[in-house]
Order: structure tokens, then C-alpha cells, then sequence
């Protein structure tokens, strides 16, 4: 072959003892497993092959890139295959060797399937969505080069992607592997010491807790020196914690009477829809009406609609709400207020408009002092109000649950 020559064919060419520790490095790579096709294994003529522990820099290895072949998950030194005798020579560091392999992605139907639905919508980590993106284009044949160009990220990165879907999983290709951190400061123990006391009062004199005194009331109940106000966050966030903030909540008083309340609309909702007694759930909202002191800059390409932060008042409104259980259905009525005869008006709308063929319309209400049975006979005459009423029955929810029952 002119101007090249195969790697050890001359017996001389270097120490002995460098060459046959190759040749038994690269023994268990003959056959399927071999990085480069046994035809390639001949290298350009060059002033200097390095042997040993250090590779040959100059040495102008003959490596066809089409060569592409599946690896098996060995972490040893790769060398170059060798046929009719000659000796394998150790070329390649094991960095370098790993960048020169070509890792062949083939994917199953169902893993085309997840990884497209997986860069098609939803919220995961742009790490993730990256490494699935280079798994679908490196499917489709595309070159490091053009997949690192086209997802922005290092050829380095498409590399190491590839290798992890070919000797893992495509878990392992997606996932993050454990990073090298300092432990946690925290044992389990000490953390739960740190729940407690976020959950329990502030110190004398102090309306609630702050990180800084978690920190200096933890260190009195561990052995730490001392405990950052950050690792307090993380580790209160990780449970959910914000001792500085507060909650305006609904804190009912249980007894009998409310007991039998929630009992009655739960069974309610839990009942086989039935069009002949719908189940309706009845509540009002006032609501401030504002308007523009401004005009809106119109939305353009790149740029959201602009509005100014200040507005005109324009008085309120009530809105009334129907709100089936049992199906998809809701509406909505608007008024100037929400007083007893608004409330009348409402119950005659539902059985005679939303409801015409419904014999009976269980309506699921609070315990606002308009919702009565006689505000329908202060609204109307009471053959009106009682013909409305025939076709109603009300169910109460219990004092001081309302909303959450209401529209559960």
C-alpha cells in the first residue's frame, strides 16, 4: 500500500515490552466487539507512534467515520483491531477513544412515541427535553455536529447521550445521574426537630418565625455549631413550610347540626344523576366593574398587549351563579344587587327556564339570610310563590363551610 504501512508489522519498530501489553489489552475486543472494522485497523505513515501510558498525538489514525457500531458497557481501554498477525498497538487515551466511537441510536416505536410526546407539551426540565430532542434527531440519522448546532448544546453533550441510551436505557439516557455534593447537614431526626419548631409559636416578643431565628433555636437542639439560614429554606420548602406567612381559613365549629348538614349534600352529590331531579349548586359574587383610564397598546410579534396599572372605577355588580353537579352546565346572572327579590328571581329562571322538564330542582345553597323560601312570597303573589316552591327542594349547606361545600 503506498505511502502506509500496518501498525507493528515490523517486530523492531518499538520496546517489546509496550507492544505485547497491547496486544493483550485489545485480545477481548477481536470478532463482533471491535470499535473499528478489521480492514481500518492500518494507520498513515507518521515520524512517531506513542506507546505506553500516553497516547501517539501524531500518529494519523485511519478511522472510517461511517464505521458505526453498537458497544457493549466496558469501561476499559479500547485498541485498535488488528488481523493477519499484526500487532495491536494502544493509540488512543481513554477520552479520546470514547469521543472517535460512533454510537448507534435506534429507537423502538414506543420510545419514538414517549420522547415525542415528551418534547411535545407539558412542563419538564430543559435538560430533558434537550437529551430528547438528541435522542429523536440521532434516530433520524443526523450528525453530532448538526444535532449540537440545532439543539444548542456541545458535541460533547450528543456524545454522552448517545453512549448512555446505547449501554443504559432510555431512563438512563434522560435522567440525571448523581452528582458529586457535600452530604446533607441535616439528618432525618434534625430535620423533623425543624418541622416542629417552625410549626410551634415564635419566640417571646416576636409576631412569627424568620429563617435566621429556625437557624439559632435549631442549633440549641443539635450538635452543629451552627446552621445556615439556607439550608433552613431548602429544608423547609422540601416540607411544604412557611412559618412567616398566614392563612385566613374557615375554622367551622363541628357539633351535630353540622355533621348532618355535610352528610346530606354529600350524599347528594355522590347519587346517580338523575335529569328528573338535577342537583344544582346555587351561590352570588359581588364583583368590582373597572375600566381603562388608558388605552391598551395592541399586542405585536414578540411583544404582549400593554395596559397602565391605573383604571377607572365603575361601580359593582353581582353576578349569580348556577352550577349543575351532575353535568357539564353552568350560567351566569348578572345584577345590580343580590337582594331577596333578586334571589326570587333567580329560583323561578331555574325551574321555569334552565329546567322547564325537571320535576323537582334540588338546589344546594349557604346560609345567606335572602336565601328563603319567603323571599319568594315577598317577591311574588303566593300562588306564584308557591307554584316556584313546588318545584324546589333547598339543602342547606353547614354554617361556616359554605364555600367549600357549595362548590365542591
Amino acid at each position: 500500500m503506498k505511502g502506509r504501512q500496518a501498525l507493528g508489522r515490523d517486530d523492531q519498530s518499538d520496546a517489546s515490552g509496550s507492544a505485547g501489553s497491547s496486544l493483550n489489552q485489545a485480545g477481548a475486543f477481536e470478532g463482533e466487539h471491535h470499535l473499528v472494522a478489521g480492514g481500518r485497523g492500518d494507520a498513515e505513515e507518521a515520524p512517531h507512534v506513542g506507546f505506553g501510558g500516553r497516547a501517539g498525538i501524531d500518529a494519523g489514525i485511519g478511522v472510517d467515520e461511517g464505521q458505526i457500531l453498537s458497544l457493549p458497557g466496558r469501561e476499559t481501554r479500547f485498541g485498535l483491531g488488528h488481523r493477519a498477525g499484526c500487532r495491536v498497538v494502544e493509540a488512543l487515551g481513554v477520552e479520546e477513544t470514547r469521543m472517535t466511537v460512533r454510537y448507534r441510536v435506534d429507537l423502538s416505536e414506543a420510545e419514538r412515541t414517549e420522547l415525542q410526546s415528551l418534547t411535545g407539551g407539558g412542563r419538564q426540565a430543559v435538560r430533558k427535553i434537550k437529551r430528547a430532542q438528541i435522542l429523536l434527531a440521532a434516530n433520524a440519522g443526523h450528525s453530532d455536529e448538526a444535532i449540537a448546532a440545532a439543539v444548542a448544546v456541545g458535541t460533547a453533550t450528543v456524545h454522552r447521550t448517545r453512549r448512555r441510551f446505547v449501554e443504559g436505557n432510555l431512563d438512563e439516557a434522560l435522567g440525571e445521574r448523581p452528582r458529586p455534593g457535600a452530604s446533607r447537614k441535616l439528618s432525618g431526626k434534625e430535620e423533623a426537630l425543624l418541622v416542629a419548631t417552625a410549626c410551634s409559636g415564635p419566640p417571646e416578643g416576636r409576631a412569627r418565625w424568620t429563617l435566621d431565628l429556625l437557624a439559632g433555636a435549631l442549633v440549641q437542639l443539635i450538635e452543629h455549631d451552627d446552621v445556615s439560614r439556607e439550608t433552613v429554606r431548602r429544608r423547609l420548602a422540601e416540607n411544604d413550610l412557611k412559618p412567616w406567612r398566614k392563612d385566613m381559613w374557615c375554622i367551622p365549629h363541628v357539633d351535630g347540626e353540622y355533621v348532618a348538614r355535610m352528610e346530606d349534600v354529600l350524599d347528594l352529590y355522590a347519587e346517580t344523576p338523575d335529569p328528573a331531579h338535577p342537583v344544582v349548586c346555587f351561590d352570588e359574587s359581588p364583583t368590582q366593574l373597572i375600566g381603562e383610564a388608558r388605552q391598551p397598546v395592541p399586542a405585536e410579534p414578540g411583544r404582549p398587549e400593554r395596559y397602565d396599572y391605573e383604571y377607572r372605577r365603575n361601580g359593582t355588580a353581582n353576578l349569580f351563579v348556577f352550577l349543575d353537579a351532575h353535568r357539564p352546565w353552568r350560567a351566569v346572572k348578572v345584577t345590580d344587587r343580590r337582594t331577596s327579590r333578586d334571589f326570587a328571581e333567580c329560583m323561578r329562571d331555574l325551574v321555569d327556564i334552565h329546567y322547564p322538564e325537571a320535576e323537582q330542582v334540588r338546589v344546594v345553597l349557604d346560609n345567606l339570610s335572602t336565601h328563603s323560601a319567603g323571599a319568594l312570597y315577598e317577591a311574588f303573589p303566593a300562588c306564584e310563590a308557591h307554584r316556584v316552591l313546588r318545584r324546589l327542594e333547598f339543602h342547606f349547606t353547614p354554617k361556616h363551610a359554605s364555600y367549600r361545600l357549595s362548590f365542591a
